[in-house]
This record gives C-alpha cells, sequence and structure tokens, in this order.
C-alpha cells in the first residue's frame, strides 16, 4: 500500500468536554487513510489534546490508517504520538514518518523500503585488463584483494546511471553502460535489510586512473587472468561467478539485459525496464536520458 495524495480533506475543529479543540489538518491518501504533514511549531500538550480528538474523528469517518510527517525540528511531539499507538514506519535526514492503524483489525500497512540497492562494475579495455581497485575502509581493508569497482545506488538513481557514476567517483574513469548482466539478492546486509546487486558490464570510454581518495588505496588495469589467479577469487564462488559471466559476455553468445525507457501504465511516471533487447530483436542503442 502507497501513501500518494489524491485529495485534500481539512479537518474542522471537534468538541470536547465542551470545550472546542482544533482537529488536525490531513489529507487523504490513496488507501482510505489520512496524511498529517506538521510544519508549524506545537505545543506538546496542546498538540496531544488535538490528535486524540482527531483519531476520535477519523475513527468516526472510517479512516483507517494515520499517517504524521514530523521535521526534524518537531521532534519533541513524538512522545505524544506514541502514546497514541503511532510507531516509527521510517525516518529520513529531515523528518520522521509515524504510522496508525485505526481499525480493530489486523494492519495493512506496507513495510518500509526492504533492500538496498547495490552496483559491480565489469570494465574491460582493448587489452583484456580489467579495472580494479583495493579499498581503503570496509572488511576488505588490508586483504590485498583486488576488485571490481562496486557502490550503492542513490535514491532516484537509475541502475545504469549509478554505477557509472560509481565507477567515475572510484577511478575516475568514464564509460558506458552496456548490460546488466546478472544480480544477486542477499539479507540482513545492511541494518536489517535485504540487498539487491547488480552486475553490469560498461565499456571504458577514458583510460587514465584516478583514485578516489577518501575510499580507495590504489585502482589499476589488470590482466584478466592476474585478477582471476587471485586466492580470494579462487576461494569465493560469488566472486568466481561474477568473473565467469563477465567472460561470458566478452567471449561468446551470452546476453544480459539492457534497458528500456518505458512509462508505467498507471502513474505515467518514466522508468526502465531492463531486458533482454537481443532476443527480443530491439535495437542495441537506448536512449537512457
Amino acid at each position: 500500500m502507497s501513501i500518494l495524495v489524491n485529495q485534500s480533506s481539512v479537518l474542522g475543529p471537534e468538541l470536547t468536554d465542551d470545550v472546542e479543540v482544533a482537529l488536525l489538518s490531513a489529507v487523504d491518501d490513496d488507501h482510505g487513510g489520512v496524511i498529517v504533514e506538521l510544519k508549524e511549531p506545537m505545543d506538546p500538550a496542546a498538540f496531544h489534546t488535538s490528535l486524540r480528538a482527531s483519531i476520535s474523528n477519523w475513527k468516526k469517518q472510517g479512516i483507517k490508517g494515520a499517517w504524521i510527517k514530523l521535521p526534524i525540528q518537531l521532534a519533541n511531539l513524538v512522545e505524544a504520538c506514541v502514546k497514541e499507538g503511532f510507531w516509527y514506519h521510517h525516518a529520513e535526514p529531515s523528518y520522521l514518518m509515524l504510522v496508525c492503524w485505526l481499525p480493530n483489525t489486523e494492519h495493512t500497512i506496507p513495510v518500509n523500503a526492504s533492500h538496498r540497492v547495490g552496483v559491480g562494475a565489469f570494465v574491460m579495455n582493448d587489452k583484456r585488463e580489467v579495472l580494479v581497485v583495493q579499498e581503503k575502509n570496509g572488511i576488505l581493508r588490508g586483504l590485498g584483494l583486488w576488485k571490481f569497482p562496486t557502490g550503492v545506488v542513490e535514491q532516484g538513481e537509475d541502475i545504469h546511471a549509478g554505477v557509472i557514476r560509481e565507477v567515475k567517483e572510484e577511478t575516475g574513469v568514464d564509460t558506458e553502460f552496456i548490460e546488466v548482466l546478472a544480480f544477486r539478492q542477499s539479507h540482513k546486509s545492511f541494518f536489517g535489510k535485504s540487498d539487491l546487486f547488480f552486475v553490469c558490464m560498461l565499456r571504458p570510454l577514458s583510460h587514465d586512473i584516478y583514485p578516489q581518495e577518501l575510499e580507495i588505496e590504489a585502482a589499476q588495469w589488470m590482466p584478466v587472468e592476474e585478477y582471476a589467479a587471485q586466492p580470494l577469487v579462487q576461494k569465493h564462488e560469488l566472486l568466481k561467478y561474477i568473473l565467469d559471466v563477465g567472460m561470458a559476455k566478452i567471449d561468446k553468445s551470452y546476453s544480459g539485459f539492457s534497458p528500456v525507457s518505458a512509462k508505467a501504465p498507471f502513474s505515467g511516471s518514466q522508468g526502465h525496464l531492463y531486458l533482454n533487447s537481443r532476443d527480443l530483436n530491439l535495437p542495441r542503442t537506448v536512449n537512457m536520458s
């Protein structure tokens, strides 16, 4: 269940013990719920009174889920929300979102985003050298492992754009996205969240390397045979699979998934469908703007 807003509904005052209490302003979502977005400071006691009255009003209206978006500067209102049955749904740098299920039934509130999206880049030049890095931080620090550039896709960023950005940031090398070769799903990898990791093939557009000082210890073009001979690559099945699928694309007829621009059928939002364009006889060049 998403919380897309479709119409406004400003709730009026309610009498509580013959005292008029201002109800919280809210907008309807698409699923029988309301969203309250607070922006101005409120006295915590006055807010608590308005919240109680609003909950009573919402229940009379048959409202199901109630969402409250608190900007970080109004964190002093969290306690009142929790006392009235709200729980944390998610947080961003500038706000906290709380939610409460009002009917006396099992709730259908969707969980917060359950996955983080990561990318890894298989980049090979005309000399059959792969682009590799050694990291300054993390669990691989000090192990001497040369690895493919990896990173996390940012909010609102497409996979193909994210992997190009990560390679540029870590190595200074400009690239062109070719395909998603494979992906892996794992669980409980980052604060209990699951992880989707996309192995991508990119074509180098430049050669000179400028390692990122903050995160990268070193970066180089390495003969693929030398990369494959590393003890840790030989030991770990996942690293071997990633190398195998990259070489299958280079040397054989393996076809991965390339992005095709497409609109969502209901929201109309623009996105990308990753598919095997070769077997569908689609043009290899796609517009990724």
